[in-house]
């Protein structure tokens, strides 16, 4: 419980700071009393769990510079020898402060605390007489709770020079701000979820720099089996445990944009996420991870928790339009730039623009037609697209566009059409991803992209059970597996058979595969030496001039 003895002997400071900077007659309104109203703020957060920190003057973020945010502990970047991540929104909202002058509602109905509104979800509105916390609502401001110590700036004034009077007003400013400093912001964009993902995250891997993982040295086995990498050296061992905090937190994410589809309005639990997942490597891979013993020796159970109540705090509705098409970019690219810039800049993730891309698809597509005498393009069903390093699913998901395009153009366009398009999806759009997190991003994408193909009503989504795996639901072309080996060898078989059936299917790919087309930029492996980091070497680096060459 909040210690309110503490709140309202710092409600009590505060009224007679405000007096004495009054008493001066040299007061500049609103800056000259910051130190006050900051002190007052910062006291009564320090009471709370978790503490809430009050900043005088944000950085620019696009909607101004507030004149204070208030952020909790589990915003504070932890580990010495880390840099703070920058550009994170308070998580108690922004702070707006005018003159006792002015009325509260008319400051709230500014376009000022409009504009901080839209970016940061919650805004406690001042005049130092008179407090209000807004929301945004239908797009103007919702007042959520207010308090007002006078009605104008002489009675405030008067009440100051009344001791008795402020003593009397000391409990409700302080409980009024105990409640307000409690208040959660909502967050609206994916780039401020991104944020929070990466922050977490980046925590995790502190964590994990200092703590043996003897227990996980199945999974690390089997992965290294899988991947076809030894993780050893440093650079292994550092290559492993980002898996390991990818899995976790991508796991995360996708189960609770499943959950929020399938289950709008129902609580999201993290421990029961596997159950969401569609993917049975990830089920498997985050089940090894997030279960009891893991966790014990991860020692990462909080930051899951922390994270589980970012996510409960999102304005799903306003989310879910945002996140459509390129704005799954924010749960990659940046995310890993925050998390991990060299591991980043090691595996050569690099956010490739939708202009290049579809400009390599289009040239695709018209070289399909032109030089192979094929009037469909990429959506003749002969046509098989292989991305070596398929990253998030750029390029396919370009790849499924164009073939929408050209079908939905046909004469005598049916139903049919949304059948043939997931064919392709499941068939003939192919990806091989190293790492678990684009693997997992590049399958969403797929699916958003196919849900936006309707035709009479009906969409082309991916079934939930697949007739030829019962228990199974369809799933993209996609696998997670390591594109430079194993097209000619055999590969060990595998201890796990999530792992294994994933690996069957890639190499079905490998061994199979009538694959015409190859595009998106190539598979890269940015490790010192293939001694000290594994076994995979590359066998061909792929471009779009490839395109009339024989299969592979």
């Amino acid at each position: 419980m909040p210690q309110t003895s503490s709140a309202e002997a710092a409600a009590r400071t505060y009224f007679a700071q405000v007096r004495e900077i009054q008493a001066t007659g040299a007061g500049v309104a609103e800056t000259s009393y910051y130190p006050a109203l900051f002190q007052l703020l910062g006291a009564v957060g320090a009471t709370l769990k978790p503490r809430v920190y009050a900043v005088n003057h944000l950085s620019n973020l696009g909607a101004g510079i507030p004149d204070g945010g208030l952020f909790d502990s589990s915003q504070l970047q932890r580990g010495a020898d880390q840099d703070a991540l920058k550009g994170q929104l308070p998580s108690r909202g922004a702070l707006e402060v005018k003159s006792p002058a002015e009325a509260v509602a008319d400051i709230a109905t500014g376009h000022q605390v409009a504009k901080y509104l839209d970016l940061y979800g919650l805004v406690l509105v001042t005049n130092l007489r008179g407090f209000a916390l807004y929301s945004r609502e239908q797009g103007q401001p919702r007042l959520l709770e207010s308090l007002e110590m006078a009605p104008d700036a002489p009675a405030f004034a008067a009440l100051l020079a009344d001791e008795q009077r402020r003593a009397a007003h000391a409990a409700p400013l302080a409980e009024f701000l105990t409640r307000a400093l409690q208040a959660a912001a909502p967050l609206t964009s994916p780039e401020s979820v991104a944020w929070f993902l990466a922050s977490y995250a980046r925590e995790a891997k502190h964590r994990l720099n200092t703590t043996p993982l003897a227990a996980l040295a199945p999974l690390k086995a089997a992965l290294s089996e899988a991947l076809d990498l030894n993780f050893t050296g440093e650079q292994g061992e550092r290559f492993f445990r980002a898996t390991l905090v990818q899995t976790l937190w991508y796991g995360l994410f996708s189960a609770w944009v499943l959950h929020i589809d399938r289950h709008p309005g129902q609580p999201f639990q993290w421990r029961t996420a596997a159950w969401e997942l569609h993917l049975p490597v990830m089920q498997r891979l985050f089940s090894e991870l997030a279960n009891p013993s893991a966790q014990h020796s991860l020692n990462l159970t909080d930051l899951l928790d922390r994270t589980a109540a970012t996510l409960a705090r999102v304005d799903t509705a306003s989310f879910q339009g945002k996140f459509q098409g390129d704005a799954v970019q924010y749960f990659y690219e940046p995310f890993l730039a925050a998390y991990d810039p060299e591991l980043r800049k090691q595996f050569g993730v690099w956010y490739t623009p939708p202009e290049v891309v579809e400009y390599m698809v289009e040239r695709v597509d018209q070289a399909l037609r032109t030089q192979l005498g094929l009037p469909l393009g990429l959506a003749d069903p002969s046509v098989y697209v292989l991305d070596p390093a398929t990253g998030t699913g750029s390029y396919l998901t370009a790849a499924l566009d164009r073939i929408w395009r050209t079908l939905k153009a046909q004469p005598d366009v049916d139903d049919t059409v949304l059948d043939d398009l997931r064919r392709a999806v499941k068939e003939r759009l192919i990806g091989f991803e190293i790492m678990p997190a684009p693997y997992v991003i590049a399958h969403m994408r797929l699916s958003q992209q196919l849900a936006r193909c309707t035709l009479n009503g009906r969409a082309a989504s991916l079934r939930p059970n697949d007739p030829n795996t019962p228990g199974q639901p369809e799933r993209a072309a996609v696998y997670l597996t390591n594109a430079l080996t194993n097209w000619h060898d055999v590969p060990k078989p595998l201890d796990m058979s999530e792992l294994q059936a994933e690996q069957d299917a890639a190499q079905q790919v490998k061994k199979n595969a009538p694959i015409l087309v190859v595009m998106g930029n190539p598979p890269s492996l940015g490790y010192k030496s293939s001694e000290e980091l594994g076994k995979a070497r590359p066998r061909r680096s792929f471009s779009e001039s490839q395109i009339s060459q024989s299969p592979l």
